[in-house]
């Protein structure tokens, strides 16, 4: 039977090292703080919300929350998200997404200052992703995957490596991640053809498609790691991944699980990259 790897000890370690980090900030009279934007009350995103307030708040980040109307106008979205900008208190910003259709992520996506955006919105950011330079800031979800495969020890270098989605949230800028860390990728979608094939051949497979339960053991080389990134309800109303974790934990060799698993690491990315803003933005 394949380890069920959870994303818990690898979200504490992080939190533990950036408890001292804060604490050194906080002696030279320095406060690290993140602005969350959120339009409307999305329960994912609400749910997002507590978990990134608690786990800030168990680190010393001070969080503060912009709630904005459902039906908020572009120009009425951008004076606010400038107000932001331009506050020197605010370290790092993170704005839900999507956005309601009465907004244009195209314009809104460019005008984010892209030296607090702490979850890669400004193309700027995703950019520099591509250029393997690290003074930019990946997105949380994807950093997540990574964290959680350097702390279960599992290489990276060298592997054959599928990604199953292309988001910009997620596949697209995770497949640079683990390019990066030298692995040989492969991006898979929903018009790839013979996908359980190139899925088998792979050591590492990672799901963040959108779709409950589609991935099952004909999709996995037997000892493969399976990361599992996919949030949705199935039929009983319970949380689950993309991936059928009860059919494949006998042929994986660490999988991990929904919820549980990545979810509860990327808070802790987010906040590891508000404390690197602020430390930026503070010549530190």
């Amino acid at each position: 039977m394949g380890q069920l790897i959870k994303g818990k000890p690898a979200a504490d370690a992080v939190t533990v090292h950036l408890i001292e980090e804060v604490k050194n900030l906080k002696r030279k009279n320095i406060i690290p703080k993140l602005t969350i934007v959120r339009v409307g009350k999305n329960g994912s995103d609400m749910a997002y919300e507590r978990g990134a307030t608690k786990r800030c708040n168990s680190i010393g980040i001070e969080i503060a929350i912009k709630e904005l109307p459902e039906d908020i106008s572009q120009q009425s979205f951008i004076d606010e998200l400038k107000k932001i900008n331009e506050d020197s208190t605010t370290d790092g910003i993170m704005v839900f997404r999507p956005l309601p259709k009465q907004l244009d992520e195209d314009i809104i996506k460019h005008l984010i200052d892209p030296n607090k955006d702490v979850d890669c919105f400004n193309p700027l950011n995703m950019s520099k992703l591509l250029e393997d330079d690290n003074s930019g800031f990946s997105p949380c979800t994807a950093a997540a995957v990574i964290e959680i495969l350097d702390y279960y020890k599992i290489k990276i270098e060298g592997k054959r490596v599928v990604v199953i989605g292309r988001s910009m949230v997620v596949g697209k800028p995770l497949s640079l991640l683990l390019l990066n860390r030298n692995a040989t990728v492969t991006i898979c979608h929903s018009r790839t053809q013979k996908m359980e094939n190139i899925c088998s051949q792979a050591d590492i497979v990672v799901v963040c498609i959108g779709k409950s339960k589609i991935i099952n053991k004909s999709y996995i080389k037997s000892g493969a790691a399976v990361i599992d990134v996919g949030i949705n309800v199935d039929t009983n109303g319970a949380l689950c991944g993309d991936v059928d974790t009860e059919n494949c934990i006998e042929k994986v060799g660490m999988i991990t699980p929904v919820p549980g698993g990545v979810g509860s690491v990327t808070t802790s990315i987010l906040a590891k990259q508000v404390v690197m803003a602020c430390k930026r933005q503070n010549n530190i």
